[in-house]
């Protein structure tokens, strides 16, 4: 590579990760960091390496597997076409109009503009709201450039003001949680999972790859190194701002009362750090964390059902159709959206997880380990979610990992390894 080539490589890469890091950076990381550290308090380190484990970097490792297999369709596709195309839909639809598409919205709702501006009807916000999503995400090319070059460099300056102000000039001491660590711990992988960062890595993928083509990075190991370039700088940066809000929250944890709700205790931590002008400040950053990710998503969910509709609902069309459903549900509020997500996320993450650690073997293993170790995790996800929602399941308890959350992770072993064996002895049938 020659000193132009190198020169554009890296200003590509930087263009990329700052778009990777707007996309993951949105609603769920605002709110999610500082309420973790609020209740972690002593212990707020611990609960961020989860939250970060179980947030970006599980999200980088699906990054890095689509990357290897050469798409989010070579992840899923191994458990069949129906079962694939009902996962992903899933998926899509999760971090799509049901759940984090409107979520973007009703959280610059409460969060940017009803502590400023009384009076705001939220639906008229909504609908405000998703006609610049639309504009912004129409024209499918442009949206990394976009993301990449205009509104990330304003959203991390905005960041790192409070988080340097928080740092120098404390809230208050960093109390003892009233919780034990497990607690922290799963609160923390929890709350990772809520931001679905993970699920939207097999999204974003889709335009993040279209547009490393669009850049001239025809060949495909290129491609990989500059997509890997970027989602190391994007890594970096969101390290740097999970650490910073999560430390705000722990700072936080003596002046407000257990009750608060996570937009009220952002609010309250950028009012007392920064004033009245942190609040216009902070609303500016949330505003662009928001719309960043409501583009994001806009384009990966309507690039994925053109591609399953096999063009028969184009690319606009579904944009629009994403952008108006999306704007009626985040009616719902912020609190409620992310009350029905909780279970949802629960039963979808486990599975895809087990596909997305299985595709490193590829061909290796049969499609019967991929289908079996699947079943395992959604059924041990199932059981446990109908647990926290009071229908008793005594097994689930008794699973290893299971006071962390991952108890799902011992089943998908367990049956990925008996149909392992079971296609084992089926080959040495044949050959004997």
């Amino acid at each position: 590579m020659d000193k132009s080539g190198k020169k554009k490589f890296g200003a590509d890469s930087i263009v990329v990760g700052f778009a990777l890091f707007s996309m993951f950076f949105g609603a769920g990381n605002v709110i999610f960091p500082p309420y973790l550290g609020f209740g972690a308090g002593t212990q707020w380190v611990n609960g961020f390496l989860f939250y970060f484990i179980a947030d970006i970097g599980l999200a980088l490792f699906a990054l890095f597997t689509l990357l290897k297999v050469g798409g989010s369709e070579n992840i899923t596709g191994r458990i069949g076409s129906v079962a694939s195309n009902i996962l992903m839909s899933a998926i899509i639809l999760c971090i799509g109009p049901m759940v984090a598409i409107p979520r973007t919205a009703a959280t610059t709702f409460e969060m940017s503009v009803a502590p400023l501006i009384s009076g705001v009807s939220p639906v008229i916000f909504s609908v405000a709201f998703f006609i610049v999503v639309l504009l912004l995400s129409i024209r499918q090319s442009a949206v990394i450039d976009v993301v990449g070059k205009v509104l990330t460099p304003a959203l991390l300056i905005g960041l790192l003001v409070l988080i340097i102000k928080g740092i120098i000039s404390p809230l208050g001491s960093i109390v003892n949680p009233h919780v034990d660590s497990s607690f922290v711990i799963v609160n923390g992988i929890k709350s990772g999972y809520q931001t679905m960062d993970v699920l939207a890595a097999l999204a974003f993928g889709i335009i993040i790859l279209k547009s490393a083509q669009e850049k001239g990075y025809s060949d495909a190991r290129e491609s990989s190194k500059m997509i890997r370039a970027a989602a190391v700088i994007a890594g970096v940066l969101l390290l740097i701002v999970y650490f910073g809000l999560t430390y705000l929250g722990a700072t936080s944890a003596s002046l407000f009362s257990l009750g608060i709700s996570r937009a009220e205790l952002v609010i309250g931590i950028v009012e007392r750090l920064l004033g009245k002008v942190g609040l216009v400040i902070f609303a500016v950053v949330v505003a662009l964390a928001c719309m960043t990710t409501a583009v994001a998503l806009v384009s990966s969910a309507a690039s994925f059902f053109e591609k399953l509709t096999k063009g028969r609902l184009s690319y606009a069309t579904l944009v629009i159709i994403i952008c108006v459903s999306s704007a009626v549900i985040s009616n719902l509020g912020l609190d409620r959206i992310v009350a029905v997500a909780s279970p949802i996320l629960d039963i979808v993450y486990p599975p895809t997880l087990v596909l997305i650690a299985l595709s490193w073997f590829g061909d290796r293993l049969s499609r019967g380990v991929y289908r079996w170790a699947v079943i395992g995790a959604l059924i041990a996800s199932v059981l446990s979610t109908l647990s926290l929602y009071g229908v008793s399941v005594p097994i689930v308890n008794t699973l290893p990992l299971a006071s962390l959350g991952l108890g799902w992770i011992v089943p998908a072993a367990g049956f990925g390894i008996v149909a392992y064996v079971i296609s084992r002895l089926r080959k040495m049938r044949k050959k004997s």
